[in-house]
């Protein structure tokens, strides 16, 4: 897909952690947290970074066999860390408000779409400055429901429909993970995949994504057609 039809996407998506924000400090030690409480060390917090993306229940079960009952109980610990600490152990990759600065000097509908708990999701973003940003958040809930990021996206869309109609054609998904693209192509949108946040190239191409950017400069020129330089001062 070309420079001029990225930019002429009307709806952007933005999943949060790798993407937006570097949660990499807060994740990581949440889930060390977590792991202690079950005599699990890790020493190198690198280990971790897998966690940042996919739903922390799949994670729990998938790296560490967790059955479902201690998987639950895993990202209730979890949430004992990240609700008062690890929420806000995280930064803002450099370029990203003056991205959505652009946006939405364009016109752009900008959205959220994560896998995190939407009420960590609204936290994040305030705390940050980015919340003015965004028309619409669609997240998961604390019980449990709506993790897996096709849901999450399936929701956004629903919620973008109840605002004004838009086709799919002129929405995109831009994400760090598989998640991401796989979520997109489960609901019939482009997806760009990201290099600075957690996921590879190998990743991300695997997984079906139309475009990959090294950059926020690179992703900056695709969604506005200007130069970054311009975009991001």
């Amino acid at each position: 897909m070309s420079l001029i039809e990225w930019n002429k996407k009307k709806v952007i998506l933005f999943d949060l952690d790798g993407t937006l924000t570097d949660p990499g400090v807060g994740i990581t030690n949440s889930v060390m947290y977590a792991l202690e409480k079950y005599g699990i060390t890790v020493s190198d917090k690198s280990e971790l970074y897998k966690f940042i993306g996919p739903p922390l229940m799949q994670s729990f079960e998938k790296y560490y066999g967790f059955d479902q009952n201690k998987a639950e109980r895993a990202v209730a610990l979890y949430r004992e860390y990240f609700q008062d600490r690890g929420i806000f152990e995280n930064e803002i990759y450099d370029g990203i408000q003056q991205l959505l600065d652009a946006l939405k000097a364009q016109g752009k509908v900008i959205g959220l779409a994560t896998s995190k708990p939407e009420i960590y999701a609204k936290q994040i973003l305030e705390h940050f400055g980015l919340d003015g940003y965004f028309d619409f958040i669609s997240g998961s809930m604390l019980n449990g429901e709506r993790t897996d990021k096709g849901e999450v996206i399936a929701w956004a869309i629903q919620l973008l429909g109840e605002k004004q109609r838009y086709t799919l054609e002129e929405m995109v998904m831009i994400g760090d993970r598989e998640h991401d693209v796989i979520g997109a192509r489960k609901n019939g949108l482009a997806s760009i995949g990201v290099l600075f946040g957690y996921g590879s190239r190998e990743e991300l191409t695997g997984a079906g994504a139309d475009a990959v950017v090294s950059s926020v400069c690179e992703l900056a020129e695709m969604l506005t057609g200007e130069p970054a330089g311009e975009v991001l001062g």
